[in-house]
């Protein structure tokens, strides 16, 4: 692999990261935050403040997770790696 597909290998690698990291900072810091403002709205019998944080966080992390792994992985064989 040349020096120019590293690079690209690279900053897709990167760019992956940093989209998945931002994804886990909305469902881990953002939306508990404003999860008072959610408790109006229900889902399933569970208020919406309660419901995202405890329940739609860990299957969001753990989507993120095969999401990752799928596109590194598709990554990784565009580069040849």
């Amino acid at each position: 692999m040349d020096s120019e597909e590293k690079k690209r290998h690279w900053t897709r690698t990167r760019n992956l990261t940093f989209l998945v990291l931002a994804i886990w900072f909305i469902f881990s810091i953002i939306i508990p935050w404003n999860a008072k403002a959610l408790m109006a709205y229900s889902f399933l019998g569970f208020p919406l403040g309660y419901y995202f944080p405890v329940q739609g966080s860990l299957i969001i992390f753990v989507a993120l997770i095969f999401y990752q792994n799928y596109k590194q992985d598709k990554i990784d064989d565009d580069a040849g790696v």
